[in-house]
């Protein structure tokens, strides 16, 4: 299920996840993990998710399984074997989060770099013949994303955002390897400790 909900999350996704599982016709007892995209990405919705994954792992016996929301927005890109993704969130106070990848020969991803949160004009990007870009912060800051890659940019998408039929598409890799935690380990990931700009900072002062 996915849907665009600015602050509707909270009362939507408990109700998808059950309108999920009836479709399926299985109950929540067929459950073997929880997958959870644990950011980066907007404080609130990240805190959110990770609460929910929690408390719903908590309830169920169940382990969680974290996915970065940078890795599975990659996964929108088209499947081009042979070109970088830059992943891309725009995380406001004129900054982006970042991580690029390529993917393998089983249709996952491999990390070229770490995930980062960055000014667009001081992204420092791996070398790579051929891009796809993806994210928000594209939208945003394509004019200056376009002059930090250093091969031909085969498509682009401000518009993806990360999906849930993503995050459960790693999270099952993850599973099959054995990667999981108790749910009160499972974090958040912020990549940065600041929510807003002060006065000074915003020229108001």
């Amino acid at each position: 299920r996915s849907e665009i909900a600015p602050r509707s999350h909270a009362e939507l996704v408990l109700p998808m996840a059950d309108a999920l599982l009836a479709e399926a016709g299985i109950g929540p007892g067929a459950l073997d993990a929880i997958a959870v995209s644990r950011g980066p990405g907007t404080f609130p919705d990240i805190r959110l998710a990770v609460s929910l994954a929690q408390g719903m792992a908590l309830a169920l016996d169940l382990p969680v399984i974290t996915i970065s929301s940078l890795a599975a927005l990659a996964l929108e890109a088209p499947e081009e074997d042979d070109a970088a993704i830059l992943a891309v969130i725009d995380a406001r106070m004129g900054e982006i989060y970042a991580a690029c990848y390529r993917r393998d020969d089983n249709g996952g991803l491999i990390a070229l770099d770490e995930e980062r949160v960055a000014t667009a004009d001081t992204l420092q990007l791996p070398e790579a013949s051929a891009w796809q870009v993806v994210g928000s912060g594209w939208a945003t800051y394509a004019s200056v994303l376009s002059q930090r890659l250093t091969g031909t940019l085969d498509s682009a998408d401000g518009l993806g955002y990360p999906q849930a039929a993503h995050v459960a598409e790693l999270a099952l890799r993850e599973f099959k390897a054995g990667r999981m935690q108790a749910p009160e380990l499972a974090l958040p990931v912020y990549l940065r400790d600041k929510v807003a700009l002060t006065l000074v900072e915003q020229g108001r002062a």
